[in-house]
């Protein structure tokens, strides 16, 4: 009996191989989420440590704690440990989608998206490693990390199909 491999067989492998990744990094997240504290923009996260810090050496005055206070912008709506346990729920939820075929078309849709959105967090850690606090090594991660989103963008969204 000879054994065929059809173009549904590959598809399923392949989102079976694309969801253990996600479920992999989704894990990772709630693991060691400093693993991800880089490719989080800092325009997205909340400071409310800073906010507090800067209300205890401001007392009584509101225009010190105005000063004072970094200014969070529009976006920055979760803190950057919020973000990261977010993403892993998403990422773990991408993960499902894909193994169920009912799903998969959207869950590949979705996880192409994240995953282009996602994009702006690695340039952004890309940015600060080439700046001035950056190190060596900071560097050669994220110069390496960056790429390696393109084919993660493209293997998703070829899932759609």
């Amino acid at each position: 009996m000879s054994f065929t491999w059809s173009a549904r067989a590959t598809q399923a492998l392949s989102a079976t191989a694309l969801s253990a990744l996600l479920l992999a990094s989704a894990m990772k997240h709630f693991r060691s989420p400093s693993f991800f504290y880089p490719v989080v923009p800092d325009y997205l996260c909340r400071n409310d440590d800073a906010d507090a810090d800067a209300a205890e050496t401001a007392g009584a005055s509101g225009t010190a704690l105005a000063a004072a206070a970094p200014r969070n912008g529009p976006l920055a709506i979760m803190s950057r440990e919020e973000w990261i346990a977010a993403t892993g729920l998403l990422e773990a939820a991408a993960a499902v989608g894909l193994l169920i075929p009912a799903t998969r078309k959207a869950a590949a849709a979705g996880t192409a998206a994240m995953f282009t959105t996602f994009l702006a967090g690695h340039i952004d850690a890309l940015r600060r490693a080439y700046g001035p606090d950056g190190t060596p090594a900071e560097r050669r991660v994220h110069t390496l990390r960056l790429p390696l989103q393109l084919p993660l963008v493209l293997w998703a969204w070829r899932l759609r199909k």
